[in-house]
């Protein structure tokens, strides 16, 4: 594999482009990466091409974040699908709320389809860092490790690169305008704001005029922490952390959507909700993904989300899992159920509600010690029986 050091470049091979950035973990601090796509001007075209937490896919799918967890991130670029006058793909790190420098960090690494960057990090006390470009030479795709640092995190990264950040309104009381013609309707920004539900703020609506609200995709990852068992400890036993749903339907039909029994429903059809897959070992960097069909969200009466623990000793804190939900043009809502010790197995996470078109989210982290006993405290009326995966 090549090596890079910062401000050195080398070729990449034709094809899709897959990036791979370790970055690690601040404790109590959230670390986001993003890629822009740029112009010869150093700039974005518009909002559009910046891919984030709150917009995974740009460009058609020229760009696309595959997700981040456990101090990795992971992005797939298609050249054959970038658009004309895009000089260069920028990716870069920044830390939530300035909450953090990258000193606390001791190196960032960045890998680009065979091609490593190392990026040292000791001494830097900014909070926003442009990681690595790709790039067009000749009809051919390079990359180059740059590292350079700026203060302001990830609002202040996105304005210099010429994206329209949607900025919190004031809280100051303002006399009442006086009468004066409609304005035109502002240009749409990007709003970078994350929604974390707790018990004092447990309930979060999401509203679309058209009440479409596209591909709604809800992520389980946990940290995989692996116990001895065993005569004198030898041997070893991992948690395996599922994610699943019940799901009721306008017309009054109920599922229960899980890879226990097989039951991965359907995006297309009814319920309109999918499980994507199953990570029996907690090891996947994307954890475990289920899918909603949010333009099909007017068929949907309500989807309760929970996780459950199919192999291993139920302890929710050690397994620090968080379900994450992202919507189209919507802020990124995350629900941690690593504040509990419960040793009960199954825990109701969130609640999807149909009111009027909006999809109102409520965080529940109930614990159950079954999906039976789950079924029964919220009163769906399934009939249980046992099941393998």
């Amino acid at each position: 594999m090549t090596v890079l050091n910062p401000g050195a470049n080398a070729p990449l091979p034709s094809g899709d482009l897959n990036v791979l950035i370790r970055h690690g973990i601040i404790p109590g601090v959230d670390l986001d990466v993003s890629a822009f796509l740029v112009t010869e001007t150093g700039r974005v075209r518009s909002d559009a091409d910046m891919c984030f937490y709150g917009q995974p896919s740009v460009a058609q799918g020229a760009v696309v974040r595959n997700e981040s967890a456990n101090g990795e991130a992971r992005f797939t670029v298609i050249p054959a699908l970038v658009p004309a006058g895009i000089e260069k793909v920028l990716f870069t790190a920044t830390i939530h709320e300035n909450r953090a420098s990258f000193s606390k960090l001791s190196d960032i690494t960045f890998e680009a389809s065979g091609v490593r960057g190392q990026i040292p990090c000791a001494g830097m006390t900014e909070t926003a860092l442009i990681l690595a470009e790709l790039y067009q030479r000749n009809g051919a795709w390079k990359v180059r490790v740059v590292g350079q640092g700026f203060n302001g995190g990830l609002s202040a990264l996105a304005k210099h690169l010429g994206v329209d950040i949607a900025e919190p309104a004031p809280t100051t009381v303002q006399p009442p305008p006086l009468p004066s013609p409609t304005p035109a309707p502002a240009p749409s920004s990007v709003s970078l704001t994350k929604v974390s539900l707790t018990k004092q703020n447990s309930t979060v609506s999401l509203k679309k005029d058209n009440g479409q609200f596209g591909k709604i995709r809800v992520n389980l990852n946990w940290k995989q922490k692996e116990k001895k068992t065993g005569f004198f400890s030898f041997g070893s036993s991992n948690v395996d952390l599922d994610l699943g749903a019940f799901v009721e339907t306008r017309d009054g039909q109920k599922h229960v959507i899980q890879a226990l029994g097989d039951s991965f429903g359907n995006f297309q059809r009814e319920p309109y909700v999918q499980l994507l897959g199953d990570d029996r070992t907690g090891t996947v960097t994307d954890g475990e993904w289920l899918e909603i069909n949010g333009d099909r969200w007017a068929e949907i009466k309500r989807v309760l989300v929970y996780a459950f623990i199919y192999e291993g000793a139920p302890n929710w804190q050690e397994s620090d899992g968080i379900v994450r939900v992202l919507v189209p043009g919507q802020p990124e809502i995350e629900v941690k159920m690593n504040d509990y010790g419960d040793p009960r197995g199954t825990c109701a996470v969130a609640l999807f509600e149909n009111r009027g078109g909006q999809i109102f989210v409520s965080r529940e982290v109930t614990f159950h010690k079954s999906q039976r006993e789950l079924d029964q405290q919220y009163g769906w009326g399934f009939s249980w029986s046992s099941g393998r995966k």
